[in-house]
């Protein structure tokens, strides 16, 4: 199970995720992957978001890189629906090795993940552990006075990344380091956590983070104040089969069916999804009708919408959700998948 996992993430477009509040160094550290990546040989490929009109940002990434803007606009409300035209476009258009976003710093990091998460409806995504730039000084600053939509915004973007680059640690004095990494330990127990100047940090590391399929089977309740923050939002994760710890608490799990299922094996199935699971949706075919059905799951509800999709779309599920069993999610798939196939 854990061999055709691995084959189907191969066959997936890698897509990185950076958020962060604005002036955190987000492009800073964008510009340094970039560089590393194109050390290895691989084509990355870019999507800025800007609430602005004019992406200046966009004039620091190499002009060889294809890049898409999404301007006027946060990525994760007013100009939501553009983010797959633009994905699209790119993995088709340029065929990159991977993607990566840098969201606009005022995008709440959840409405980001399912932004993403109905991409992979269409394409075939590895949508990796969310990555998030902290200025210290201007998270120490917020912190003395805790008030204000800019600190609530960026503990949101603190508690889903899985992980934390605690920047411009130079700019505060040693004291106030430490503080302001138990802060974010305090504000996010699972995420690991990089201090770091000018983003200057190990990006063999950073990344290895998210190329594990993590399998955790041990499950940490987290505080109500946590637990508010994902129903007021969907959520992502991911898991590892031989892991010890996961810093990637907010997981992603997309399945694409090789074949269909029987509907009703598939709604009980949706109902007995676990509590860790907060969201799902995708678009597949049922054994016993002709029809395909675009299906949503969201806090314990689900409905089934017959549809006609336009173009060549795959059978898929993707699940968002929080220290749940990804690979005992995929084996009762698969089941169900040959179950299906031996009764036709």
């Amino acid at each position: 199970m854990e061999r055709d996992i691995d084959k189907e993430k191969s066959e997936m477009t890698p897509v990185y995720i950076l958020s962060g509040f604005l002036g955190s160094g987000k492009t800073t550290l964008l510009q340094r992957l970039i560089a590393y990546w194109k050390d290895l040989g691989l084509k990355p490929a870019v999507i800025m978001n800007e609430i602005g009109e004019v992406n200046l940002d966009g004039q620091l990434v190499d002009e060889e890189v294809p890049m898409a803007e999404m301007l006027g606009g946060c990525i994760c409300c007013t100009i939501r629906g553009d983010l797959s035209m633009q994905l699209y476009e790119l993995i088709k258009g340029d065929q990159p090795d991977l993607v990566v976003i840098e969201a606009t710093g005022a995008a709440n990091p959840m409405e980001i993940f399912d932004a993403v998460t109905e991409s992979s409806l269409y394409l075939k995504l590895d949508i990796r552990p969310m990555i998030t730039v902290v200025d210290a000084a201007h998270l120490a600053e917020l912190y003395s006075s805790q008030q204000g939509k800019t600190y609530r915004l960026m503990l949101d973007q603190i508690r889903c990344g899985s992980d934390l680059i605690l920047n411009k640690i130079d700019r505060i004095e040693p004291g106030q380091q430490q503080e302001m990494k138990d802060l974010l330990t305090r504000l996010n127990p699972f995420a690991r956590i990089i201090p770091a100047v000018k983003c200057e940090v190990d990006l063999p590391s950073l990344l290895e983070n998210g190329t594990r399929i993590e399998h955790v089977h041990d499950h940490v309740s987290g505080k109500e104040e946590d637990h508010d923050l994902l129903k007021k939002h969907d959520h992502h994760h991911d898991h590892d089969v031989h892991s010890h710890a996961s810093h990637e608490h907010v997981t992603v799990y997309t399945h694409y069916f090789s074949g269909p299922v029987d509907s009703v094996e598939f709604e009980q199935f949706i109902k007995d999804l676990p509590r860790e699971i907060y969201r799902g949706k995708g678009i597949l075919q049922f054994s016993d009708t002709s029809s395909r059905f675009l299906f949503q799951y969201a806090y314990r509800e689900a409905d089934y919408l017959k549809i006609t999709p336009q173009g060549d779309v795959p059978n898929v599920a993707v699940f968002i959700g929080e220290h749940f069993d990804k690979v005992a999610l995929a084996e009762q798939l698969k089941a169900m998948e040959k179950e299906a196939g031996q009764s036709d």
